[in-house]
C-alpha cells in the first residue's frame, strides 16, 4: 500500500517570484514499491555474479549492523570486494510470516496472485491460533526494537492497510509515529473506543486550504460539516407545532450519524484517510492491532493469514529475504511502458516546483515540470 500525495499534485502550484536553483537531496518516500529502477551512463556489471565469499560477508555485514564506507570513486567497480559486498549488504530485508509458495506483498488485491496456493490454515482454528501467536511476537519485538531505537523503521501490511511505524527522530518528529493509509470510518471509530488519538493530517490541511481561499470562517465550516445534535431536534421541533410529528417518519439515530460524519465517510479508501499516531498512542495502537479481529480476513484466499512484517534490520521470528536484482543494457527489457521511457529519456531537473502534474495511465507515469 501507497502513502503518496496524489491529490496534492494535481492542484496549481504558484510561480515563485526568485528562480529556484535545482535542488540535489531528494524528499524521502515512504511508501513501499514493488520496483526501483536505477540508470546510469556507466554499467552495473559489478553488480553481477557475486561471488560466494563476497555473498557471505554482505550478509555478516548486514546482521552486524556495519556501516557502509566506500571511497569516493572506484576505477574497477567490478574488482572491488567492498562495493560488491556493500550492495549485497544493501539487498537484505526481514519478512514474517515467511511462506515461500506465496508472495506476502503486496496484500491489498492479492487475493488473485494467493487463490489457489495451499493455505492449510483456512479451515483450521487451532493453527490460525498458533500463527496469530507467532506473530504478535514478532510484531512485539519490532516494536520494542523501534522504541530503543535499534530499528528505524517497520511496515505491517494486511488485507485491508498499511501501517508504518517509525522511530522517534524520524521524518521530523521527536518521538515514535504510526501512519495507517488507507483507513475507514469504521476503522478510526474502533481507534477513538481504544483511546487512541490521531490526526487526519490531509483531511485537516485540505480545510484550511478551504479556509483560506473563502470568505467564511472556520466555525461556520466545522458548523455545516458537522451539525450538532440540537440542530437535528430544532429541525423536527416545527413538526410537533403543526401537530403532525406522528404522521411523518423521522430518521433514525444511525442516519443522523451517518449524515454527521458524512464528509468523514467520504474520505474512507482515498489517500486523504490517511491517519498519524505519535507518541504514547503507538503502544495502544499495537495493542489494539494484535487484539483486532478484523486485521485478519475471516473469508477468501487470505483467510487467517496474518499480516505481513517488513523490516530492515533482524528480529524475533523474522526470516531473512533479498531483494532479486536484475542488470540489463536496454530500458525496453525492463517491462517499462514506452511513455514512460519517454519520459524517463528526458533531462532531469528537481526544484522546488519541478513536479506539477502526476497521471498513471495503463501503468504509465507521466509528469509535467
Amino acid at each position: 500500500m501507497l502513502f503518496p500525495l496524489l491529490k496534492d499534485l494535481h492542484l496549481p502550484v504558484p510561480t515563485p517570484d526568485v528562480r529556484t536553483s535545482p535542488r540535489h537531496e531528494f524528499p524521502a518516500d515512504w511508501s513501499i514499491k514493488t520496483r526501483l529502477l536505477f540508470m546510469s551512463s556507466q554499467p552495473f556489471t559489478w553488480a553481477e555474479h557475486l561471488k560466494a565469499q563476497e555473498e557471505a560477508q554482505g550478509f555478516a555485514q548486514h546482521c552486524r549492523a556495519a556501516e557502509i564506507n566506500l571511497p569516493q570513486s572506484v576505477q574497477e567497480p567490478k574488482l572491488s570486494t567492498e562495493l560488491r559486498c556493500a550492495f549485497q549488504q544493501s539487498l537484505v530485508y526481514w519478512l514474517h510470516p515467511s511462506l515461500s509458495w506465496l508472495q506476502l506483498f503486496p496484500r491489498i488485491g492479492a487475493d488473485r496472485k494467493i487463490a489457489g496456493k495451499a493455505c492449510p490454515w483456512a479451515q483450521d482454528e487451532a493453527l490460525q491460533q498458533a500463527l496469530m501467536s507467532d506473530w504478535s511476537v514478532s510484531f512485539t519485538s519490532l516494536y520494542n526494537l523501534l522504541k530503543a531505537k535499534l530499528c528505524p523503521y517497520f511496515y505491517v501490511c494486511t488485507y485491508q492497510f498499511t501501517v508504518l511505524f517509525r522511530a522517534a527522530g524520524l521524518a521530523g518528529s521527536d518521538v515514535i509515529t504510526a501512519v495507517i493509509s488507507p483507513t475507514t470510518r469504521g476503522l478510526r471509530e474502533a481507534m477513538r473506543n481504544e483511546g487512541i488519538e490521531f490526526s487526519l493530517p490531509l483531511v485537516e490541511e485540505s480545510r484550511s486550504r478551504k479556509q483560506k481561499n473563502s470568505e467564511g470562517n472556520l466555525e461556520t465550516e466545522i458548523a455545516q460539516a458537522a451539525p450538532s445534535d440540537d440542530d437535528d431536534d430544532d429541525g423536527f421541533s416545527w413538526l410537533e407545532e403543526m401537530g403532525v410529528q406522528d404522521k411523518v417518519k423521522k430518521p433514525d439515530a444511525i442516519s443522523i450519524q451517518l449524515r454527521k460524519e458524512k464528509h468523514e465517510v467520504q474520505v474512507d479508501h482515498r489517500p486523504e484517510s490517511l491517519v498519524v499516531v505519535k507518541g504514547t498512542n503507538t503502544f495502544t495502537l499495537l495493542n489494539f492491532l494484535i487484539n483486532c479481529k478484523s486485521l485478519v480476513a475471516v473469508a477468501g484466499p487470505q483467510a487467517g493469514l496474518p499480516p505481513t512484517l517488513l523490516s530492515p534490520v533482524a528480529f524475533r521470528g523474522g526470516t531473512m529475504q533479498t531483494l532479486k536484482e536484475t542488470v540489463s543494457k536496454d530500458l525496453l527489457k525492463c517491462g517499462l511502458h514506452s511513455k514512460t521511457l519517454d519520459q524517463l529519456s528526458q533531462v532531469p531537473t528537481l526544484g522546488k516546483s519541478s513536479l506539477r502534474f502526476l497521471e498513471m495511465k495503463d501503468s504509465a507515469y507521466a509528469w509535467k515540470s
